[in-house]
């Protein structure tokens, strides 16, 4: 058996236990330990019912492709192409023999969020649109609308008026996602539509970029990543679970030629299921902020702050004036040192908990944030300083836009 067909053997192994809910461990127990005596009356021989055998290749594959089949054909109804155009921005190449055109067309993906019209993308894919076209999986199109807009989750309401034969509407997972697990991304990677592609869970709790305002930059927080195949034009597509059931809106990649390497980020479902119905209510979304940035404190910089090697928060590095941080007396860091011949800022306030949560990095402070507060709500930051713990409270205020 060549690599390439054992790799395929085991990924289906892989799937299959995933799909099926069998646990690996009582399939490796069902087998004879390999030093164990047999019966005395066994010692020559054993009969075809006493032998375990694993499931034959051709059943392995025949039940994950029934597995993707129901899938695609549960969840593709639901995901649409989302077809923009924009005004264009008149540059043209020096020496150029074309002329400005006055607008340019974009493409990425969406999903049906209800019965009422809703469908959800990315923000940066229908940005600064003039025109949006729905384009649903029978061919069926619709203009569609901008309801609601959010820069800092990267997401997008539209509408479109359409009959509601037309419209279903996607599942959301109620599980949080862990490595390991299935994932099947279903978009319109280089336009071309209704595309499915599959792999697993690679991590999560990792934090997408998104903007700068006052000096800080914002991101998303408890971002999926997973190596099943997202390119250009998934953005606003879903990525489902083993059940169907949506778990992130593929997002973004890491990449150095621009298409997939097996590095892709969704925005995870509790994110969407907070901002959504917010976006479909009031047009915008409003973050709590506190007002600072910082990092995670690492050992070298525990020890240059004389704290324990193995102290973990998140250090606080500025302060931006007339903030909620500023209001609640947090302290940005005093002083720097060189860690690796690299300048450091060290000595400012360590958060070690929001209210009762604890904080260990500075990815897990935006993450309670986000989960946990609202704009207006006082919490309590347990911190370090000097060595020592206090608590300081304050009332968080509404991120400035991006």
């Amino acid at each position: 058996m060549n690599n390439k067909r054992l790799l395929m053997v085991v990924l289906s192994v892989l799937a299959l236990l995933v799909l099926s809910g069998c646990n690996l461990l009582s399939l490796m127990t069902a087998q004879a330990p390999e030093n164990a005596p047999l019966p005395e009356q066994d010692q020559t021989a054993m009969t075809e019912n006493q032998m375990t055998t694993l499931p034959d290749q051709a059943g392995i594959l025949s039940a994950l492709q029934t597995a993707l089949e129901t899938i695609y054909a549960d969840v593709n109804p639901s995901v649409v192409s989302v077809q923009v155009t924009r005004q264009s921005s008149g540059a043209v190449l020096p020496f150029s023999e074309e002329s400005a055109q006055p607008s340019e067309q974009g493409a990425g993906s969406g999903f049906v969020w209800d019965n009422q019209g809703h469908i959800v993308t990315n923000y940066h894919v229908i940005e600064n649109a003039t025109r949006i076209v729905v384009r649903f999986a029978d061919d069926t199109t619709a203009e569609a609308t901008v309801v609601g807009s959010d820069p800092d989750s990267d997401l997008a309401v539209l509408k479109v008026d359409v009959a509601t034969s037309q419209l279903q509407p996607v599942r959301i997972a109620q599980t949080e996602p862990a490595v390991g697990q299935l994932s099947v991304a279903i978009g319109n990677p280089f336009g071309l539509e209704n595309t499915m592609t599959v792999g697993f869970i690679s991590a999560i709790g990792r934090s997408l970029s998104v903007g700068e305002t006052l000096g800080s930059r914002y991101s998303i927080p408890d971002i999926i990543q997973t190596d099943a195949p997202i390119n250009p034009g998934n953005s606003g597509g879903v990525l489902v679970n083993e059940k169907g059931e949506v778990i992130g809106v593929t997002a973004a990649i890491i990449s150095p030629v621009q298409a997939s390497v097996g590095i892709g980020f969704a925005i995870p479902a509790a994110i969407v299921e907070r901002v959504v119905p917010v976006l479909i209510e009031t047009g915008a979304y409003a973050h709590p902020w506190i007002g600072i940035s910082g990092t995670t404190l690492t050992a070298d910089l525990a020890e240059a702050m004389e704290l324990p090697a193995e102290q973990r928060g998140a250090l606080v590095i500025d302060v931006i004036a007339n903030s909620p941080a500023e209001q609640g007396e947090v302290r940005g860091s005093t002083r720097q040192v060189t860690l690796d011949g690299a300048q450091a800022n060290v000595g400012g306030d360590v958060i070690i908990a929001l209210d009762a949560t604890p904080i260990h990095s500075f990815e897990d402070l935006i993450s309670a944030l986000s989960a946990q507060t609202r704009p207006g709500q006082t919490v309590v930051l347990t911190v370090l300083r000097d060595g020592a713990e206090r608590e300081l409270h304050l009332t968080l205020g509404e991120r400035p836009k991006s």
